[in-house]
């Protein structure tokens, strides 16, 4: 189950006064949003798609209590007539999604709704909540994992994570994108995500000596010893004492660690590196932690720092340099007064914000080595045939085009919901554990110029010359009604 409280009250204020506008004009009004977002965070190639199964469980129990029509009542602007809907609300739409943990890019639709106009505009708030956080820290946990060449990362944000929620939610995204173990001991027990965690400088610093601190540890916990060498001094106490009682460990069968938490991370790894090994203690591993970031963590993995374990937390867990994902809502399609679906679509003078209009797919193309070159928007009823060269145009309507012909292609869309009900529901931590290998399954097959840190490759996102023509049609069928923006 999920961490909070649920209410449908959990939406912006002028969704329901739009709810109650859409209400009164036709409330059985068909409508298909798209979400999507806008640019790469990070200044990154990729994004991780997360948040997908926390939304489903939460919007198959989206309900007003009586409590909620009482306080929307007193906000004296709602009729009787739809406060009554409201009590019986439920979304009863189809969910179209990508798998959870899918590498998305911008401009295409990660998730479709589809559903009466009123449910769909209510849910939107909670549709946007759930998949920008999460998807913004699962592509901040892949790229501290692949600049750690997939190594070892523990996430151990939780004393500066954004609340309850925002703790709980991140240590889900950050498993999701690479990380393999908690300290948050909640989170571990909700999504049976591995929990790890070492000692505090108040460890040490509540004995007398530093050794008394590191034996009284290993006592206690001899077979999970991580001792914290650098309260005074790295190289002048903590690891001389470290050794010590590694030694005593090692003669009763035991191994252990040491943790760096300050100071020149490369100068002292590898020194300590170079006096455990002298010690005899080849087997003993030294984990890092102090404000690491992809960044910090690639340049020492390139330094050939000799770190077995990365502890992440701030940078993880926030977003570090990005404060939110650009992910959106936008109308796509209606139905009209003759019970037609029609397409719509935003125009604006800012062209990343000019949508593409109806009802559409994206499908990913990959060569004979069986990688990712490319994603395709089309039109529902498009399909792009493996082993047949087509052209393909910028999703922005300008002069860039290019042929490619796919050794194999993949609709990215699945049903996930039907009639407010979910397909496949499973325990939570079932569901994390599949987005998690998603994610690894996926990130593999993109080229590794895509995943650089710095300056990637930018992917592929186009349209098929169907969707792109419709589109041109359609701006120049609307020229005098131009949305500014």
């Amino acid at each position: 189950m999920n961490n909070l409280p649920l209410s449908a009250l959990f939406t912006d204020y002028y969704e329901l006064t739009m709810a109650q506008g859409f209400y009164r004009q036709n409330k059985d009004t068909a409508a298909v949003f798209d979400v999507f977002f806008r640019r790469q965070p990070f200044g990154g190639g990729f994004s991780i798609f997360a948040g997908l199964d926390n939304l489903l469980e939460m919007l198959e129990n989206f309900r007003f209590s009586a409590e909620d029509i009482a306080y929307l009542r007193a906000q004296g602007i709602f009729d009787e007539s739809f406060l009554k809907y409201l009590e019986s609300f439920k979304f009863s739409g189809d969910i179209y999604a990508m798998e959870e943990g899918s590498v998305i890019f911008p401009e295409e639709p990660v998730l479709r709704v589809h559903g009466n106009i009123v449910e769909a505009q209510i849910i939107e708030g909670l549709v946007l909540n759930q998949l920008n956080f999460q998807s913004l820290i699962a592509t901040k946990a892949a790229r501290v994992w692949l600049a750690s060449k997939k190594g070892s990362i523990m996430e151990f944000g939780l004393r500066r994570a954004q609340g309850l929620d925002g703790a709980l939610s991140a240590t889900r995204a950050s498993y999701i994108g690479g990380a393999s173990s908690t300290s948050n001991v909640l989170a571990g027990k909700m999504y049976n995500i591995p929990v790890a965690g070492t000692m505090a400088h108040s460890w040490v610093m509540s004995f007398d000596s530093e050794l008394e601190a590191f034996r009284a540890y290993a006592a206690i916990y001899p077979e999970n010893s991580v001792f914290l060498i650098d309260t005074y001094d790295t190289l002048n106490s903590g690891i001389k004492n470290a050794i010590i009682v590694g030694k005593e460990l090692k003669e009763k069968g035991f191994n252990f660690g040491v943790r760096l938490d300050s100071g020149d991370i490369n100068y002292l790894a590898k020194e300590v590196r170079k006096r455990l090994d002298e010690a005899g203690l080849e087997k003993a591993f030294i984990t890092v932690s102090n404000e690491l970031n992809e960044e910090i963590i690639e340049t020492l993995v390139s330094q050939n720092a000799p770190v077995d374990s990365w502890g992440v937390g701030t940078h993880m867990v926030t977003g570090g340099s990005e404060a939110s994902f650009t992910g959106v809502y936008k109308l796509a399609a209606r139905q009209n007064a003759s019970n037609q679906m029609v397409a719509t679509m935003k125009i604006s003078d800012t062209i990343k914000k000019t949508t593409n209009p109806g009802i559409k797919n994206v499908w990913r193309l990959f060569d004979e080595k069986g990688m990712a070159c490319g994603d395709i928007l089309a039109l529902e009823n498009e399909t792009i045939e493996e082993g047949k060269t087509s052209r393909f145009y910028h999703p922005s309507g300008d002069f860039r085009q290019f042929d490619f012909k796919p050794a194999a292609v993949r609709q990215m869309l699945v049903l996930h919901m039907k009639g407010g009900k979910r397909l496949q529901s499973s325990t939570p931590e079932a569901a994390l554990k599949k987005a998690r290998a998603v994610a690894s399954a996926q990130l593999e097959y993109l080229d590794a110029s895509y995943k650089r840190i710095l300056n990637p490759h930018i992917y592929k996102v186009s349209v098929t010359e169907e969707l792109k023509s419709f589109k041109m049609l359609f701006i120049k069928d609307n020229k005098d009604n131009i949305v500014q923006n």
